[in-house]
């Protein structure tokens, strides 16, 4: 489970006929890499999950799994337990190194589905899990109080935590064990996540910029937070611009901007407009 602080969610690159091009995906896990990622997620939703087959899914995963050597996590979770399960078993002989589940979007579980939910989920596995809470895109809010619940289980060991609250961020700290990691999902929170408590970020921005979001995280690890902060101001503009519409279509962009050929869309996602391209393109100048 020595994902470090700085994971990032991985684009998935397609070639001009919309297929998952691994080739590519195999060069940008590798540059990933080389760029301070310390763990790399796999079909999330930064990698178009909802538009990726079960059996792209596994040769993405295996391709990048035997070319570089950190730790991979994969994006399994549905808004159904059994397909949720289902998508575990698939790719459980991969050896990868943890499970991102999202809370079940659409439904709207309550808290008392949203435990079993991810109580079954945990049964059927031993790999390690990261609840994924994300309000926004599945409209329901996992509570600290049932979060606090499920980290007694033995393998749900984390959270992505993108709801934006910084008050519940810091609850979830506080309320869950000092071995539980809290990763922020939020790239614009990294540092006042960390500040916090927060274990590190599972992070979109990073995709371009991790050089610098691993320095960044190195000064607050090494108490310097004065260069930290600086460093953290300079990546506003980026994190801002990378959320400008919906992702991933403005880090997509990006890398194809900066000369990484990540492909297009799948739909529904479609091309950047030249307003979106404008701002990512001013945002890039800080990588420079």
């Amino acid at each position: 489970m020595n994902w470090g602080r700085l994971i990032t969610a991985m684009v998935t690159p397609f070639d001009s006929e919309l297929n998952v091009d691994y080739n590519q995906a195999v060069k940008l896990a590798e540059k990933l890499v080389i760029e301070r990622s310390s763990a790399l997620l796999l079909n999330g939703t930064t990698g178009e999950s909802p538009t990726l087959t079960g059996d792209e899914v596994y040769k993405l995963i295996s391709e990048i799994k035997k070319n570089v050597n950190v730790p991979i996590i994969a994006g399994v979770g549905t808004n159904n337990t059994k397909k949720t399960i289902e998508n575990i078993k698939n790719i459980e002989d991969l050896n990868v190194d943890g499970l991102l589940v999202i809370t079940p979007y659409y439904n709207k579980p309550n808290q008392e589905s949203l435990y079993e939910h991810f109580k079954t989920v945990a049964e059927s596995t031993d790999l390690p899990i990261i609840i994924y809470n994300v309000p926004g895109r599945t409209g329901v809010n996992m509570s600290v109080k049932t979060l606090s619940k499920l980290a007694e289980i033995k393998n749900i060991v984390a959270i992505k935590e993108a709801s934006g609250d910084m008050a519940q961020f810091i609850r979830m700290v506080n309320e869950t064990p000092e071995d539980f990691l809290v990763y922020s999902g939020e790239d614009i929170l990294t540092l006042p996540s960390l500040a916090v408590g927060g274990y590190g970020i599972i992070s979109v921005a990073s995709n371009v910029g991790g050089k610098i979001m691993g320095d960044m995280i190195d000064a607050f690890e090494n108490k310097d937070m004065e260069k930290a902060a600086e460093i953290n101001l300079k990546l506003t503009d980026l994190f801002d611009a990378l959320f400008v519409t919906t992702n991933p279509i403005p880090v997509k962009y990006a890398l194809n901007s900066m000369g990484f050929n990540a492909g297009g869309y799948r739909l529904p996602l479609t091309e950047p407009t030249p307003e979106v391209k404008r701002i990512v393109d001013e945002s890039l100048t800080i990588l420079q």
